[in-house]
């Protein structure tokens, strides 16, 4: 029959409107974000053991690592930095970290007029910006 796509694609769209409405009221209500949401990353220096896994896999190069050797012959790590403005929030240098020193949190916000703002890195557990 002739406009039978054209009667399902209406009878689709009125049972949506009549549906409950999902909009949210942004930024004075903070969406509900599901638990495997992706967002900033959360670094854990104590974890870390620069094996540079992370570094090697991102598509990007976001991640820079700046490591020295001890007594011994361990790899100690000086300085951990991610250029979050360059990142695909793809998530394999989460998968790639063997000892899960690299986690997602659902903060979202990155918006920053500069872009060294987005540039973080990590000295110990302190979290620092660039720009700083």
């Amino acid at each position: 029959m002739f406009g039978q796509g054209l009667i399902k694609g209406l009878e689709i769209t009125i049972k949506k409107f009549f549906n409950k409405k999902v909009t949210q009221k942004y930024p004075e209500v903070k969406p509900l974000l599901p638990a495997r949401s992706r967002g900033s990353f959360d670094f854990n220096a104590g974890k870390c053991i620069a094996c540079n896994l992370c570094a090697n896999v991102c598509p990007n190069r976001v991640i820079k690592l700046e490591f020295h050797s001890n007594e011994q012959r361990k790899r100690v790590l000086d300085n951990y930095r991610m250029n979050l403005g360059y990142c695909m929030f793809c998530g394999l240098c989460i998968e790639a970290c063997p000892t899960d020193a690299l986690n997602s949190k659902p903060d979202f916000e990155l918006a920053v007029f500069a872009k060294e703002a987005v540039v973080f890195s990590w000295d110990g557990n302190t979290r620092r910006n660039e720009m700083d």
